[in-house]
């Protein structure tokens, strides 16, 4: 482990990307890009953090914004317990901390919606603490290059990485972070497809040596999907069209959504359902199906465009100009948009 430090530091000097958050590498610009990267590639981040910057550009107007903007600039990411947990962040930093962004490991782990790898890198990288940062991309590289095959979804695996890396971490020790994860999303590509020739620390790859890559690393999930199957309505009058608010609770709680249904119906049997709702379908029109896929669900979806005769209070009513600009609605609804 001890001979990678170098040709990686090295590595990363000559090949490190431009990236927006990378200029100042100020804590809020690292935090934020951060937590639109879980579960997102860099490449689709770049704009939303150019945005979401533009508009709220430091710690103080994010604990400020209203729900309805932050989950619009959020529009598009996902996961929008995200944006939620960033502004409840926000606010504590300018109460408890009078603005100014916590500067260590201890004191960020306590924020909504930092976890381990979120500190490790705020803290190595922003305030050089001595601390690792671990994601799926530096567990990656590290599995391949000791040839583990022990399952990196297993807490216990990822402990023991930490503590290897830890062993080893340079005073550059947020430098050398980046550095394992730029590794791992440029060059130690998931799915078997590394590009090894260009890596720096092939000499010292297991994997590598032994043509492990498409086995490593291993990952075994215990938690079964859901299947949810959902009919999904595209009601309008005039030029309006319906959506309705979530509640507060459960998954997309507090987005503005499409109004649907439980289960799939016929044509016939969608119009006894909404007519039992007190609404009167002028028209329905089958919109095809689409999946889309949550963390541990799958919505199996049918779309139908229902024209009705008159516009009812159990939605909002708006315009398809003022739902494109003012209200955040989830992917899975805009599949049928």
């Amino acid at each position: 482990m001890e001979y990678i430090v170098q040709p990686l530091l090295e590595w990363f000097n000559d090949h490190q990307r431009e990236l927006p958050w990378r200029k100042d590498r100020l804590p809020y610009h690292v935090w934020l890009s951060e937590i639109m990267l879980q579960q997102t590639r860099i490449e689709a981040v770049k704009k939303y953090y150019t945005r979401f910057i533009h508009e709220l550009p430091d710690v103080s107007s994010l604990s400020q914004v209203e729900e309805n903007r932050l989950l619009k600039l959020w529009e598009g990411l996902g996961y929008y317990s995200r944006a939620k947990n960033l502004k409840k962040a926000a606010q504590i930093i300018m109460q408890e901390y009078y603005g100014v962004f916590p500067d260590s490991y201890a004191k960020l782990i306590q924020l909504p919606g930092i976890g381990e790898y979120t500190a490790g890198a705020i803290a190595s990288i922003c305030f050089h603490e001595r601390v690792t940062a671990v994601d799926g991309n530096v567990l990656r590289v590290i599995t391949r290059l000791l040839g583990s095959k022990e399952n990196v979804l297993l807490p216990a695996v990822k402990k023991e990485i930490q503590q290897k890396l830890l062993a080893i971490l340079p005073e550059q020790s947020g430098v050398f972070n980046e550095a394992l994860m730029e590794l791992g999303e440029t060059v130690c590509l998931p799915n078997g497809i590394p590009e090894c020739e260009h890596c720096p620390l092939k000499a010292n790859c297991i994997a590598y040596k032994k043509h492990l890559t498409g086995e490593i690393p291993v990952r075994i999930k215990k938690l079964k999907r859901r299947k949810e199957e959902k009919t999904i309505l595209l009601l309008s009058c005039g030029d309006r069209m319906a959506i309705q608010k979530k509640s507060e609770q459960g998954l997309l709680s507090g987005m503005y959504q499409l109004p649907s249904l439980n289960g799939f119906f016929t044509e016939e049997a969608l119009y006894h359902a909404l007519t039992e709702r007190q609404l009167t379908p002028l028209s329905i029109v089958p919109l095809g199906k689409a999946k889309h896929a949550f963390t541990h669900i799958d919505w199996y979806m049918e779309g139908y465009a229902v024209r009705l005769a008159r516009e009812s209070e159990q939605f909002l009513w708006v315009t398809p100009e003022i739902l494109q600009k003012d209200y955040p609605m989830p992917t899975a609804f805009k599949l049928f948009l």
